[in-house]
């Protein structure tokens, strides 16, 4: 059976049973969100999927309806002013992306793969990552988002957040989520679902570079703001 094939299989097994696992969840975050904040139980927006496709990405709301219109747009910082009350705690635990398990089951995502982007984040690829990301689903979760789980703090530290976010994270990061491309297997797979929830557990741990040896060696300043996060 091809590579592909099975990821798909895997994909509609671990998305279906992965819901049935977090409906009493759900059962308690929709009316929570419904009579809270804004009223919206749900954030959709456009999304580059495989092949430059598009798709509407399902989470949780956990900001302002109108946030891409005010502030950093797109990019959200540490104690952005835009994110609601409860948004904060569904944010920091992940509960915002349960959602994405439908968009799993539709086939426009991936369990493991390159976090999907808006199309305007998306353009900030260097072209030639560009063209290798596309070639895969986008996923729940990957390496690229395991390891830029920080990622707020790592912009809000900057001097110009929109700049270093542009300059230095998005062409390391897409270089990371190039390494998953070229590294993809079954094992991989499986320890992006392995990584993801035990660092979801153990924040600071270093298991991620444990886990995917053989990633590009990060740029100087994410180096030492791990450095800084570990110590």
């Amino acid at each position: 059976m091809r590579k592909l094939d099975f990821t798909r299989m895997a994909d509609i097994f671990f998305s279906a049973t992965f819901i049935l696992i977090v409906l009493p969840v759900w059962l308690i975050v929709i009316p929570l969100l419904r009579f809270t904040g804004e009223g919206e139980v749900f954030y959709r927006q456009p999304r580059v999927g495989r092949d430059r496709h598009h798709f509407v990405l399902l989470k949780f709301a956990t900001m302002l309806k109108d946030s891409p219109n005010m502030g950093t747009g797109d990019l959200t910082l540490q104690n952005d002013p835009r994110v609601l009350p409860m948004g904060w705690f569904l944010r920091k635990t992940k509960i915002n992306e349960l959602p994405q398990l439908i968009n799993v089951l539709k086939g426009d995502m991936s369990i493991a793969g390159p976090r999907p982007q808006t199309p305007r984040i998306f353009a900030l690829y260097p072209e030639d990552i560009q063209k290798d990301i596309v070639r895969l689903r986008p996923g729940l979760s990957g390496v690229g988002a395991i390891l830029f789980r920080g990622e707020e703090h790592m912009t809000n530290a900057a001097e110009d957040p929109a700049k270093f976010y542009a300059e230095v994270i998005k062409p390391y990061k897409g270089r990371v989520e190039l390494w998953y491309l070229h590294n993809q297997s079954l094992l991989s797979y499986l320890l992006v679902i392995f990584v993801t929830v035990w660092v979801i557990i153990f924040s600071k741990s270093r298991l991620p570079w444990r886990a995917f040896p053989g990633l590009p060696t990060p740029p100087p300043d994410l180096a030492r703001f791990w450095a800084r996060a570990d110590a």
